[in-house]
């Protein structure tokens, strides 16, 4: 399990991890019966305090993503894959808000987002690299 933190973002970092791990069960790379790491190994990988990863460890069993089982660690739970369906359009979501104010900001239209976003997708379907417009 990889995250990554940021301490420039101005989001907790408990929010960080709680949002990434969100991330890996919607996106399939951590599945139902999976174990996270333990508190401090996790902790130590991140540099970060215990307490913090304990609370995102919380905040993630408080929403039924994980359960902890006792004296055994933190499992993805196996409501998780009915989560997933949802976290995955919400993450996708905030992407897409925040391409459309980017967008806006830049002055392109919606049609032209939606004629870009047509042809990368023909891109990446053929496996094709690079190119844009």
């Amino acid at each position: 399990m990889r995250i990554h933190i940021s301490t420039n973002e101005g989001v907790p970092i408990y929010l960080q991890i709680v949002n990434q791990v969100k991330y890996l069960v919607a996106s399939g790379r951590l599945s139902a019966g999976e174990e996270l790491p333990p508190i401090r190994v996790l902790a130590e990988q991140l540099v970060v305090n215990p307490n913090t990863v304990a609370r995102a460890y919380r905040e993630l069993e408080g929403a039924g993503l994980v359960e902890k089982r006792r004296t055994a660690g933190t499992y993805v739970a196996d409501n998780g894959s009915r989560l997933a369906r949802g976290e995955r359009l919400k993450i996708l979501a905030e992407r897409i808000d925040a391409l459309l104010a980017e967008s806006r900001q830049l002055g392109v239209s919606l049609e032209d987002v939606l004629d870009l976003i047509r042809k990368r997708d023909v891109v990446m379907r053929n496996g094709e690299e690079g190119g844009g417009s």
